[in-house]
């Protein structure tokens, strides 16, 4: 009985006691969600348009964030060593099209998997080489301190990343939606070979969205590495984008920010509020117990295109 009233009463009424910090939680859970969204995004983009699980995203994140400090570490001013980082993430799309991509059109999805496996693999190994294993402090010159409004604590730094994110949201939903290689991308997705019949340079369009993945995940980076440090667990932060896609759908932009909204509101109440009756530890398992549910509901997710397969 006291387990069901710390699960089903408790929390509620914590909630009507204290309205203020339950809508602290809230608001902390949409900025940590936003961060979540970044690295999804990256995911979004490349399966969107090339129809390609990128396991290679979360390291890509990675070798982003270690080249923008490794660049500030030998003497570059940070808009010099961004520019340089940048120009690096589209050379790397432009080798990945080169090397890998290139030769496995219209290969089954497990080939294009497999290859990226292989490049994750590849970017955790040579950004070690590069630029060393120690934890990195990224300093932006953004303040992290904390001020209250009305009694709610906001963090300068969690809603400067919350901005950035809004923008790159914007900007990439007009490239998709409204420009002419924004259709080019989705008609790729749909298919490789029918794209290249009606002269859509499907090499082209490959360097294009890979370079914009890479600089979603450079942004991602810069976010992750300036709150919690460039250090090598940020490769893992791509599993904690992966029951955002789930929840959100893989081929949605919006899906991928409201996916991380939810997640990352979700993960802070539960952990608040319902940790200390479970023995905490819940924002470690929250996020895929709920894709997991969604999975069961509306495997597309929740802004996913439901698949028909026609024989």
């Amino acid at each position: 009985m006291d387990f069901l009233n710390a699960i089903f009463v408790a929390p509620f009424l914590d909630i009507f006691d204290s309205p203020l910090f339950f809508l602290e939680v809230i608001i902390g859970g949409l900025l940590t969600g936003v961060m979540y969204s970044l690295v999804a995004l990256g995911f979004v983009l490349i399966f969107k348009a090339s129809g390609v699980f990128n396991f290679a995203q979360g390291a890509m994140v990675l070798f982003s964030a270690l080249t923008l400090v490794g660049l500030m570490e030998r003497g570059f001013p940070i808009w010099l060593a961004l520019v340089g980082t940048v120009m690096v993430m589209i050379l790397l799309a432009y080798l990945v099209d080169r090397l890998i991509m290139r030769h496995l059109v219209n290969q089954e999805a497990i080939s294009l998997f497999m290859a990226t496996i292989g490049l994750n693999i590849f970017l955790e190994g040579s950004g070690q080489m590069m630029w060393g294993s120690d934890v990195k402090a990224l300093d932006l010159g953004i303040p992290s301190d904390s001020f209250d409004v009305g009694g709610i604590l906001f963090n300068q730094f969690d809603l400067f990343a919350a901005v950035v994110a809004a923008v790159l949201v914007i900007v990439l939903a007009i490239v998709f939606q409204k420009t002419k290689i924004g259709r080019a991308l989705r008609a790729v997705a749909d298919n490789h070979q029918a794209a290249m019949s009606v002269g859509i340079p499907l090499q082209h369009i490959w360097v294009v969205v890979w370079s914009a993945a890479g600089i979603v995940a450079l942004v991602a980076g810069i976010m992750w590495g300036g709150k919690s440090g460039v250090q090598f667990s940020l490769s893992f932060i791509a599993l904690k984008a992966l029951p955002v896609l789930i929840l959100g759908g893989f081929t949605s932009i919006p899906g991928a920010i409201v996916g991380g909204l939810i997640i990352g509101v979700g993960e802070k109440v539960a952990e608040i509020y319902w940790g200390p009756a479970v023995g905490g530890a819940i924002e470690n398992w929250f996020a895929y117990m709920l894709a997991m549910v969604v999975l069961l509901v509306r495997p597309q997710g929740l802004f996913g295109e439901k698949i028909i397969e026609r024989v």
